[in-house]
């Protein structure tokens, strides 16, 4: 089924301008549940309480409202918000291009397919070919629901890929996590990690190789539900065991077997995760 664009615009550099259209390039798949009251099963809804005034309040009566210290609120209306949104503007506007390899991937917040419009295609794979070939990606600013973005576009397999990004504020600096100085790395366990990262290296990215596997069960169970089976719940997997000695610990992971070894034997790519649940019933797992 072809993908449904979701919106429009218009991409802008220089002279150049080339209408694009919008699409969803990801969503997740993990399972949603409501709640239910148990006695009937019927799904509950949720109420709108006053703890003030004690009593349920109408949409009609709530007012937005900014906390600037504890339990102290500056409130606005519809029209103030609406009147600091950005003027509408379909046009996605590139300030500057930047080398995509230059750009963590901390900045990144949600992702969006770029389509061309009608009659733009000559320009739009102009663009796609032009950011392949130099390797680098636009950063631009995008205004959608009156709030302005910036956004990186890039080129991935003939077309453009649109990243939402965070801005450099909303970043939290590494510097506020602590991470201690820990003891000095002796060259030898530093060699034996680089060897068992070699060992476990591909040349490609494959996520495809990669399954939920959570949702996997939780579907099979869900189902087994729905037909009025019974379900028997697992054991939980065993606790790893805790490493005590770094250096016997990189020996041990490099007398192992990698999993790209595996995989150029016929194998499969099996997360850790999955490989110490040995306790499962057979019934629950997906065949």
């Amino acid at each position: 089924m072809a993908a449904r664009s979701i919106a429009s615009g218009t991409i802008s550099f220089g002279l150049v301008s080339i209408p694009v259209r919008l699409y969803v390039a990801a969503r997740s798949e993990q399972l949603s549940f409501n709640l239910l009251h148990q006695p009937c099963g019927t799904r509950i809804k949720q109420q709108l309480h006053c703890p003030h005034c004690n009593r349920l309040v109408e949409r009609s009566e709530l007012v937005k409202g900014y906390e600037f210290t504890k339990d102290h609120y500056v409130t606005f209306t519809d029209d103030e918000l609406k009147a600091l949104e950005a003027e509408a503007n379909r046009s996605i506007d590139i300030h500057e291009f930047v080398p995509l390899k230059a750009v963590d991937p901390i900045y990144f917040e949600s992702v969006h397919y770029l389509g061309p419009d009608k009659g733009a295609e000559k320009a739009y794979h102009l663009l796609v070919e032009a950011l392949r070939d130099t390797g680098k990606a636009a950063l631009a600013q995008f205004v959608h629901h009156g709030k302005e973005h910036l956004v990186l576009i890039r080129a991935l397999d003939g077309g453009l890929v649109l990243h939402s990004m965070y801005q450099a504020d909303e970043v939290r600096p590494l510097a506020d996590v602590e991470i201690g100085e820990g003891p000095k790395v002796r060259a030898g366990e530093v060699e034996l990690a680089r060897k068992l990262i070699d060992q476990l290296s591909t040349t490609a990215f494959e996520p495809e190789r990669y399954r939920d596997e959570y949702r996997e069960r939780l579907t099979q169970v869900v189902q087994q539900k729905v037909e009025g089976q019974e379900v028997t719940a697992a054991e939980p997997a065993p606790a790893r065991a805790q490493v005590i000695d770094l250096m016997d610990a990189l020996k041990a992971s490099l007398a192992r077997p990698s999993a790209p070894a595996a995989r150029r034997a016929g194998g499969k790519r099996r997360p850790a995760a999955a490989a110490a649940r040995r306790r499962i019933p057979d019934r629950q797992h997906k065949r």
